[in-house]
């Protein structure tokens, strides 16, 4: 199982970035998929997440009406498309795997994840 993150860089306030992550050794339409993140001196946190099953959508307060996630299962890859980015949307982005059928209540626990890619740069900058 790889994960393979890209899409980072360095963007003004309110300008625009879609991650990507291109999934081998499974199926991103069999999984719950998601999106976390650690910036300077924080923990990581959770900042989206979709299901398999009708493809249900889930994110983190902060980036609600700004973030979409979605997922292309022809290209087998999850995608992030960030929009109106802020300053302390700075941080590495993670694409994740959850582990088996995880409920809503613990998408944004780090315990249910069972594989991480590596992480993508995003610095929010003018």
């Amino acid at each position: 199982v790889q994960l393979q993150a890209s899409g980072g860089g360095l963007v003004q306030p309110g300008g625009s970035l879609r991650l990507s992550c291109a999934a081998s050794g499974f199926t991103v339409s069999s999984y719950v998929m998601g999106w976390f993140r650690r910036a300077p001196g924080k923990e990581r946190e959770f900042v989206a997440a979709i299901k398999w099953s009708g493809g249900s959508t889930y994110y983190t307060h902060s980036v609600k009406g700004r973030f979409t996630i979605s997922r292309d299962n022809a290209k087998n890859t999850v995608y992030l498309q960030m929009n109106s980015l802020k300053p302390e949307d700075t941080a590495v982005y993670y694409c994740a795997r959850y582990r088996g059928a995880p409920i809503r209540s613990t998408l944004s626990s780090t315990n249910g994840v069972d594989y991480w890619g590596e992480g993508t740069q995003v610095t929010v900058s003018s």
